[in-house]
């Protein structure tokens, strides 16, 4: 079997894949245009978030058995056409989630003893102990909407704290000892932590909005490791200037590229995100909550094991 490695990966992947026996070939410069002239020489073909496969891309693909998507969302991916022509679509949820948990547990405690406000501050020659009191988690509801892969490895990292933990899911019966399958309207009652482990799709696609944020009996922070297109951003400013939202760690943003990889390309920054960078009360990444070295590696073996499993 053929396959094309359209983004670089752990050398692992590679290497594993050769030694069944398959040959790799990688083009990590190619336009789509140029990807789709010789796609129909591959069996299967591994990418992260370089470009969409769409339906135009798959039917050039005629003899594509697998895709093979080195990260946990497959929004990029025409999911109901490739399985139309009976491609296996294989992503790894299992080998970043612990990365996000402890990322979205990292911003979660910045943001309550407001470490990155202090940090500058006294960077800058400034004591200020009384400003930058902080608040305790132990105590508090934490409320996790989406409770596959990424929400269950948060609410584990909970299991420390002395805190409740609610989840909302679409599909029924996902609870577990870490967390209680909650309504949304109950999650919306009791709530002072929400945290996003969604994925891209039509119903998540600016969920908290305007609305959704009003809904909350209690204002409560935000933290969004998922999706950036999840949080109408906007919504989310005026939120947090009337206090509504107490503060806010993004690791996604709207604004976003669909490969991830770039913000705005003229460097004209919106006025709500100018207001995010001003904010002390909101926390910044760059889409790394499972970007770690450790993650890297666990999500290359991921996709060569489900390959091996597949085709065995």
């Amino acid at each position: 079997m053929k396959i094309l490695h359209l983004d670089t990966n752990h050398p692992l992947l590679i290497d594993q894949l050769n030694a069944i026996g398959y040959q790799n070939d990688e083009n990590y410069t190619a336009t789509k245009a140029e990807i789709e002239a010789i796609i129909e020489n591959y069996e299967g073909i591994v990418i992260r978030s370089r470009f969409s496969i769409d339906k135009q891309f798959i039917d050039k693909a005629s003899n594509l058995k697998f895709i093979g998507r080195v990260g946990a969302g497959l929004e990029n991916i025409d999911v109901d056409y490739a399985r139309q022509k009976n491609i296996h679509l294989i992503a790894a949820p299992e080998g970043n989630r612990n990365a996000v948990g402890e990322h979205a547990l990292g911003m979660l405690l910045s943001l309550f003893n407001k470490l990155n406000k202090a940090d500058n501050e006294v960077r800058n020659g400034k004591w200020l102990r009384e400003n930058n009191r902080g608040i305790e988690l132990d105590g508090k509801t934490v409320g996790l909407i989406g409770y596959g892969n990424m929400g269950k490895a948060f609410a584990k990292k909970l299991r420390g704290f002395d805190v409740e933990v609610l989840c909302h899911d679409i599909l029924e019966h996902v609870g577990d000892e870490n967390a209680k399958q909650v309504s949304l309207k109950e999650l919306q009652l009791k709530a002072d932590v929400l945290s996003l482990h969604t994925p891209q799709t039509p119903l998540t696609i600016g969920m908290v909005n305007k609305s959704f944020i009003a809904s909350f009996a209690k204002p409560f922070w935000l933290i969004n490791t998922a999706r950036g297109k999840s949080v109408v951003t906007t919504d989310l400013v005026d939120a947090l200037k009337s206090g509504k939202i107490l503060g806010a760690g993004l690791d996604v943003l709207e604004y976003e590229k669909t490969s991830f990889e770039n913000l705005f390309a003229d460097n004209e920054l919106p006025e709500a995100f100018q207001y995010l960078i001003d904010s002390k009360n909101v926390l910044l990444s760059p889409h790394v909550a499972g970007w770690t070295v450790e993650s890297k590696e666990k999500l290359a073996q991921t996709i060569v094991d489900k390959i091996k499993v597949i085709f065995s």
